[in-house]
This record gives C-alpha cells, sequence and structure tokens, in this order.
C-alpha cells in the first residue's frame, strides 16, 4: 500500500481511537480553534486548493528557492544539477531525490519523492501537465511573460507566503523589494543613457529594454533611458552585437550578466574581461568612468526577488556614487 493511503488511513484510525477514548472516560474534548490545513491561492494557471505548509515538498522553479531556502523548508526532491552549491539546505543528500534538468526532467524521481505539494514553473513549465498527473497540487508562480515584473515578483512571494505560512516574511522581502527600486530611482539621472548586455561563451549580447534576461527589466522598472533601443530577437540568451555598435550607442552605463559564471567551464571569460578589454570599447563613457554594474555570478541559477532586490541596491548605489 503506498504512504498516499496509509496517511489518510492511519489519521482515521487515530481519530477513532481518540474518540472512543472520550466516550469511555466520559469527558468532552476542549473546543480548540483549528488551523487552516489548506488555502486557495491564485497560481499562473487560476485557483489553487494546496496543503498549508506542507510536509513533502518538491520544488523545481529556480526562482522560488532562495525564498524557501530563507523560510527552512524541506524538499523531497529538487533540481540538483541547476543548483549547484548555492542551496544545500535544498538540494541535501541521498534522501532529497534528483528531478534532473528541465531538458531531461526526472520524472521517477518525481513520482517516487510522493509529494504533498509541486512547485514547478519556470524552466519546468512545459511538463506542467505531467507533474498534475503526479500531484493535483502543482502550483507555478514564476514571473509570466507580458506582466509588470516587479508586481510579478510580488504576487510570487505573496503566494508562497500563503503556502508556507510565511506571510510576514513574504511581506517583508516585497517591501524590500520595493525600497530597493525607490532608492535606484531616486538616484538615476535620465539624461544618462543605459545599455544592458548578457556575456556568454566568450561573445557579448544585447539585453533589449524590458526583454532582455535580466538587465532588460531594469528599463521599464527605474525608468532609464536606453543607449539603444532595439527590439529583442532572443530575450533570453541575448542578441547580436558588434562591440561597434556598442561603441556608437556610446552609453554612460552598462549593466552586464554573465550566464557563464557560475559553470566554470573550460575556456570561460569573464563578462569583466570581455567588455573592459575590448579595444572598441576603450573610449565608451560607461567604460572610460567605470560606471558598469555587473550582475552577481549566481544571478543566472537565481533570478528570484532576492537577486532582483540586490540588483537594484547595486543600481542605486552605482548611480548615486
Amino acid at each position: 500500500m503506498s504512504t498516499r493511503l496509509i496517511r489518510p488511513l492511519a489519521a482515521a484510525s487515530v481519530a477513532a481511537a481518540l474518540a472512543l477514548t472520550g466516550c469511555a472516560s466520559g469527558a468532552a474534548a476542549p473546543a480548540e480553534q483549528a488551523a487552516a490545513t489548506t488555502v486557495t491561492v491564485e497560481d499562473n494557471h487560476g485557483s489553487i486548493e494546496v496543503p498549508v505548509a506542507p510536509e513533502r515538498v518538491v520544488a523545481l522553479d529556480n526562482t522560488t528557492f532562495e525564498t524557501l531556502s530563507e523560510w527552512g523548508v524541506q524538499l523531497v526532491a529538487a533540481p540538483k544539477p541547476l543548483m549547484y552549491d548555492l542551496w544545500p539546505s535544498l538540494s541535501g543528500g541521498d534522501e532529497v531525490l534528483d528531478a534532473g534538468l528541465h531538458r531531461e526532467p526526472n520524472i521517477e524521481n518525481i513520482l517516487a519523492a510522493d509529494p504533498d505539494l509541486i512547485v514547478g514553473g519556470y524552466r519546468f513549465r512545459e511538463i506542467y501537465d505531467q507533474l498534475k498527473e503526479i500531484q493535483p497540487a502543482t502550483i507555478e508562480t514564476s514571473p509570466r511573460d507580458g506582466e509588470e515584473h516587479t508586481s510579478e515578483l510580488k504576487r510570487q512571494t505573496a503566494i508562497l507566503g500563503q503556502v508556507f505560512d510565511k506571510n510576514d516574511e513574504a511581506e517583508k522581502l516585497n517591501a524590500d523589494l520595493d525600497a530597493a527600486i525607490a532608492d535606484a530611482k531616486a538616484a538615476y539621472d535620465p539624461s544618462q543613457t543605459v545599455m544592458g548586455l548578457i556575456t556568454s561563451g566568450g561573445k557579448i549580447s544585447y539585453a533589449a529594454p524590458g526583454e532582455g534576461r535580466g538587465v532588460g527589466h531594469l528599463f521599464p522598472t527605474l525608468g532609464l533611458t536606453p543607449a539603444l533601443d532595439r527590439a529583442a530577437e532572443d530575450a533570453s540568451h541575448g542578441d547580436d552585437i558588434s562591440v561597434e555598435a556598442i561603441a556608437a550607442a556610446n552609453p554612460e552605463w552598462l549593466f552586464v550578466l554573465d550566464r557563464d559564471a557560475m559553470f566554470g567551464e573550460d575556456g570561460y571569460v569573464s563578462a569583466k574581461e570581455l567588455v573592459e578589454n575590448a579595444e572598441a570599447l576603450k573610449n565608451v563613457p560607461a567604460v572610460q568612468k567605470n560606471q558598469i554594474v555587473y550582475l552577481d555570478g549566481s544571478f543566472y541559477l537565481d533570478e528570484g526577488i532576492q537577486a532582483y532586490t540586490k540588483l537594484y541596491r547595486s543600481a542605486a548605489e552605482a548611480f548615486a556614487s
């Protein structure tokens, strides 16, 4: 018999035993206000009822990992190849099953973990239907395309706060993000132009305002003035651009996401080396004035509310200096 059947049966047996004990003694149990055991939330697919503070959690969406780690949530399965050593309390030892990568998810391990709740979405959104078959209490909370990014981060955090009974902690995370954005807006001079870049595989790519991975969200959120305003062709990996085109745009500020920083593969060249050693960029104001903000090396694997809060704080400090 599966544990999914054992648990309800065991609970029923205990309840029956307590009822018999109460009848035998003639004493009535005191009335107590029981804590809610489920909550209905609005995830990316609509209303769904899920357990509150579930005991057996599978989490696949990396934008939730830092929050779950901070809140002390224990997982029974996780995409370990995606986590590196960033969240040791989540990835654990052999007791936490490996859910694989989004390109090759280990469905068998997710099923074997016998979850009460699955936090899916983002890189794993393509297997949503399979996850729902394993556990109907599957939620997706990652920021949705086409929606205002800051509101989406806060919505995600609020949903997780409801599910894991951490509403106060969720409100604090959202307030911290708002404060960091307000400080960055106050410090920015709109007469100074900004460009977002993404580096990977020894190559510099363009991150389009509003669309480019990570740094693109800075533009609408902070009201930044683009040095080059071109729509994205590849929002995730960045668009082809020559160093000469970057130089011609003459940005006062650069915000740079290094996609490869955590991987350290052979032949890795850092974003700093690629940008600051490029001869064509030597006379660009951002390079000359050292007005370059490099995102944390872990940003590409995180992308949660804490990562963006730190990014906006870095922007505020840089603009104010």
